[in-house]
């Protein structure tokens, strides 16, 4: 729940757990764009246990650009709208 938390601590204005759609990742702020970044760099290496999984994660989560997180945001940002547009229903062909 590391970036959950920092979520709730940079942003007060960030939606709440709570009213996120269930089992919706195309609704995720930071599902696709952060979660590749991060992706790409914590495999760079072996890694052998849970903990130095973690360490690897929350290392490169302090590494991340803020730049990254405002380019989720924004994307995040068109999906809801899409969404709306589209009734709730598939809107990919919208973006």
């Amino acid at each position: 729940m590391v970036g959950l938390e920092l979520l709730i601590r940079e942003t007060p204005d960030f939606i709440p757990r709570s009213l996120w759609p269930p089992n919706s990742p195309d609704l995720n702020p930071v599902n696709y764009t952060a979660r590749g970044v991060l992706h790409q760099r914590v495999y760079t290496q072996k890694i052998r246990t849970v903990e130095e999984f973690q360490q690897h994660i929350t290392d490169e989560w302090e590494r991340l650009d803020q730049r990254v997180i405002n380019n989720a945001v924004k994307q995040w940002l068109k999906c809801l709208r899409a969404r709306v547009t589209a009734n709730g229903g598939h809107f990919e062909h919208l973006l």
